[in-house]
């Protein structure tokens, strides 16, 4: 115990030492200092040309939601297909569904405890384009943050696939089912 003691104060001393940090010592040059290195005497270089980020979309369209014209894309720009949509329930089941609720409708545990604002009833936005859920997904809004970290950009679109389907499945009228699934329904009701 004693030893422990006695080597504490050492230890305190050798951490504040800027001689005993490898990183103090090492060669670097930060990105605005000069550098005698490079002919033109800059440390920060300029990527290769063709180099692209590693995030980067490629489309416009995919990556931001938007159309030629700057408004956001009526339509998903990838082929929904159930993959997608089961990519879309999943994130969604992990993202979204906390605080808009399984249905989409803004009931949750998490919403009840929100008094500042509410989150949003997705129901309440099937006449908006696609191109704005997924830009509010992509950049946040309000109080939701930014998904764009976390998500690439199909599963973004998954995610508003899936908000599509269960505005779908809240709002479908009789009419719209076919005669097995009616038949199911009544044989329900009974």
């Amino acid at each position: 115990m004693r030893r422990r003691l006695a080597a504490a104060p050492l230890l305190l001393l050798a951490a504040g030492c800027p001689r005993l940090d490898p990183m103090q010592r090492q060669a670097k040059v930060k990105a605005y200092q000069p550098s005698g290195y490079y002919d033109d005497g800059l440390a920060m270089r300029a990527p290769p040309a063709g180099t692209v980020p590693r995030d980067a979309v490629l489309d416009p369209a995919l990556g931001e939601g938007l159309g030629a014209d700057g408004r956001p894309l009526e339509r998903i720009p990838v082929p929904v297909t159930p993959a997608l949509l089961a990519a879309g329930r999943r994130q969604f089941g992990i993202r979204c569904a906390a605080c808009h609720g399984l249905l989409g409708d803004g009931e949750s545990q998490v919403a009840l405890n929100m008094s500042l604002r509410r989150p949003a009833n997705l129901h309440l936005y099937r006449g908006v384009p696609d191109g704005y859920l997924f830009r509010v997904i992509t950049h946040g809004f309000g109080l939701m943050p930014s998904y764009a970290a976390d998500l690439t950009p199909e599963e973004r679109w998954g995610v508003v696939a899936y908000v599509r389907a269960l505005q779908l499945s809240q709002h479908a009228t009789a009419a719209q089912l076919t005669p097995a699934e009616r038949r199911a329904l009544e044989g329900e009701g009974r």
